[in-house]
């Protein structure tokens, strides 16, 4: 009796020939995602806990959240690094889930391509607009803002 709720790919036999070795041709794609999450799901608690440190506890606290705070802070090219870190790991750390969940639930090979599609372009839309916010971030553009890179 199988279970209506278990994953398409649980009933797969996981076995490989020689002894779990992969026969020539094949890659290790699946190794290398599983890797890759527990990898950047250990960098990710690393970044996002020192992200809030610093905004919440270092910055002030909430309240002291706003335009003045974030442009000072993109000022300084580490936070600009840190937070790209951040946006890119957490996108492929997800994206990487995601296709692993279609994978598993998409009963048909078009529906699986089509969700697997969307979702990579999805994910690269939202890398490429955040990577062009974090580096083209201009604090001058407000007209109240006190910094001294701006000139008056």
């Amino acid at each position: 009796m199988t279970d209506i709720a278990q994953p398409r790919s649980a009933g797969r036999s996981r076995s490989l020939k020689g002894g779990g070795r992969n026969r020539s041709g094949q890659t290790n794609f699946e190794l290398y995602s599983w890797l890759f999450m527990r990898l950047s799901g250990l960098a990710l608690v690393v970044l996002v806990l020192g992200h809030l440190f610093t905004n919440l506890m270092l910055g002030g606290g909430i309240t002291a959240l706003d335009f003045g705070f974030v442009a000072g802070k993109w000022a300084n090219p580490l936070w600009q690094v840190w937070d790209l870190l951040m946006l890119w790991l957490a996108m492929l750390h997800g994206t990487n889930g995601l296709r692993t969940i279609i994978n598993d639930y998409a009963e048909k090979d078009q529906t699986r391509f089509w969700l697997k599609s969307l979702l990579i372009t999805a994910s690269i839309v939202i890398v490429v607009l955040g990577t062009l916010v974090i580096f083209t971030f201009d604090p001058c553009l407000d007209p109240n803002s006190t910094l001294s890179v701006c000139s008056k």
